[in-house]
């Protein structure tokens, strides 16, 4: 009968500040099939977790520099007062078969905690490294005497592949059974690799200490829980971690996680760190994303394809550049994106030819869907859009951004291809402001903050760091986007927005700096009419919580304050906001993408 020993598949390592996790990082490409790489930025006690973004980028820098084709990183870093518990929210979604963490100066983590901390009460199975692990290290010992550590610390010795591995099984003097090695050894007469030894001893500690100085590896089981106020590392592990010569590995199974160790919002002061937390994890810079050619091998990875859509009307004079730029650097040069369309609404200008004599295929979304009718307004152009776009992910950017630069595409996808569990991705960016002929620097998104920030903080807290809810760059995921609703005017970003939120929660948005977006400043009177669209959105939002109708009790038209040489005189324009359904529950967008 054959004996099986299940592989193990993947392992977790830890990165943070100032420290690659260099053992534990060999130790797991050596012992694992797949690496997982997780940042982890720990928060000093008073300090806002938001001062960490900047750390937390470092660490993600580190880790793409660690990565290789067997080792994946998260885009994603933990940044927390409390890491563990965060870290423990990793664990369940990412289901490692093994974290692996570094032994560091006196027995601490890399967040500052003691490593006892982890063995308490471990959500997955752990092992604890001290020490360098060669890749073919020549002795090897497995010190185990059948407690409940045992299997997997024979798991992990037979992935190093040593050239000599030995099984030290210890009897203390005097045992009335030695039961739970009974079923081990069963396992380990039918691995020839492996060499079997027993001793029985009065002093285990001793005896394996002194056995371990003729290996260069040594692994081995904690004690089962703490008892009588000692340590839950034990005292054999105890003695070896800190005097034996040989590279030290200390493992320990796995326990259940109680769910309350995943709640992360119990309490008011719970949304402003959860917002503080979210901001500092999930806001990237388009930097991180300027190695097209790497997005490239993720989104092969991924089996993704990629669209980018265009919105317009009358943009002719921006849009051919636009077009221009990103065929070049994303789909001639690298090809990251696999489609851009430019969807129209009715140009009376050149837009709609310049668009097409750069080979882009030309929709007017007021003859999309006629079944469905026509509605004036962005948000209108980019919900059709999914019918016409073929990508699993879905890339918009406006058509009038005169610095426009790849980092705008590259920027919103990047997220995206090295995050699965990112669903929806905003850009944010510096926007001058033109004042007469000059430039004010930190001008610009008036409406941003003085209707649609002020709104989410109030209603939707969860959401107040989100730098520019209403940019016109972002991406997401066709599962995702097809099962949004889209508001047909400028409600469209606010809408998609809280969409993404309630539907697939927080974590599941991500931000990214564009650094900087110039382009043409509306008028206060179009910008009056913006902010009446998004009051109403959000109003339409709040309204299933609330279980009332809210939005039918408002009036819906605006009453614009004009002036002329004889005075002033109110214009009356009516301003409304109306939904379109998922797009996936559109019998054309269905037959069209095989739904």
């Amino acid at each position: 009968m054959e004996a099986k020993i299940r592989p193990i598949k993947s392992a977790l390592v830890l990165v943070g500040p100032g420290t690659n996790g260099q053992d534990a990082l060999r130790a797991a490409r050596t012992i694992a099939r797949e690496v997982i790489l997780v940042g982890v930025v720990p928060i000093a006690k008073g300090q806002p977790i938001s001062a960490g973004a900047q750390t937390a980028r470092q660490v993600r820098k580190r880790l793409h520099s660690l990565g290789d084709a067997h080792t994946h990183f998260k885009a994603r870093v933990i940044v927390s007062p409390t890491p563990w518990k965060d870290l423990q929210g990793v664990i369940h979604d990412e289901r490692p078969d093994l974290l692996v963490m570094e032994w560091m100066d006196e027995g601490k983590t890399l967040w500052g905690s003691p490593v006892s901390e982890v063995l308490a009460n471990p959500i997955c199975n752990v092992a604890i490294v001290r020490g360098n692990i060669h890749p073919e290290p020549e002795r090897t010992l497995i010190a185990m005497r059948g407690g409940p550590y045992a299997e997997l610390a024979l798991q992990i010795g037979m992935s190093l592949r040593p050239t000599e591995l030995d099984i030290l099984h210890i009897s203390l003097t005097g045992a009335q059974t030695d039961a739970p090695f009974k079923g081990l050894n069963y396992i380990l007469q039918h691995i020839p690799e492996v060499n079997l030894r027993s001793i029985t001893t009065d002093d285990a500690r001793h005896t394996i200490f002194e056995e371990a100085q003729k290996y260069g590896v040594i692994v081995l089981g904690t004690t089962a829980s703490k008892t009588g106020g000692g340590s839950v590392i034990g005292p054999v592990a105890e003695k070896l971690l800190l005097e034996s010569s040989a590279t030290v590995i200390l493992v320990k199974t796995r326990r259940p996680m109680s769910e309350t160790m995943l709640d992360e919002s119990v309490g008011a002061k719970a949304i402003s760190i959860l917002v503080d937390k979210w901001f500092a994890e999930n806001t990237f810079h388009a930097d991180e994303f300027a190695n097209v050619a790497e997005l490239l091998e993720f989104k092969k990875q991924q089996g993704s394809t990629i669209s980018l859509a265009l919105p317009a009307l009358n943009e002719g004079e921006t849009v051919g550049k636009v077009i221009r730029v990103i065929q070049k650097a994303l789909m001639e040069k690298i090809p990251l994106i696999d489609e851009i369309v430019l969807i129209d609404s009715n140009s009376t200008d050149r837009t709609r030819q310049i668009a097409k004599g750069l080979g882009v295929p030309v929709y007017i979304h007021q003859e999309l869907l006629p079944e469905m009718g026509s509605r004036p307004g962005k948000g209108e152009a980019l919900w059709k859009s999914l019918l016409v776009t073929k990508g699993d992910i879905i890339a918009w950017i406006d058509t009038d951004i005169m610095n426009i630069h790849p980092r705008f595409v590259y920027g919103i996808i990047g997220p995206l291809l090295m995050n699965r569990n990112i669903q929806f991705v905003k850009g944010f960016y510096r926007r001058p402001l033109r004042v007469g002929d000059r430039m004010q620097a930190g001008g610009g998104g008036r409406v941003t903050e003085l209707t649609a920030r002020p709104l989410l903080n109030l209603f939707y807290p969860e959401l107040s760091g989100v730098v520019q809810p209403l940019s016109g760059e972002y991406a997401g995921r066709r599962e995702a986007l097809e099962k949004a609703t889209f508001f047909s005017g400028y409600g469209v970003e606010t809408g998609l927005l809280i969409d993404i939120f309630e539907n697939f929660g927080l974590r599941s948005i991500a931000q990214v700096d564009l650094l900087e977006r110039v382009h043409h400043n509306q008028e206060l009177e179009a910008l009056g009419k913006m902010s009446f669209a998004i009051i109403q959105t959000v109003l339409r939002k709040l309204e299933p919580r609330y279980e009332r109708s809210i939005i039918e009790e408002i009036n819906k038209t605006m009453k614009l304050i004009k002036y002329s040489k004889g005075g002033y005189f109110l214009e009356v324009e009516e301003v409304a906001e109306y939904e379109r359904p998922p797009m996936i529950t559109i019998p054309a967008y269905r037959e069209r993408h095989n739904k």
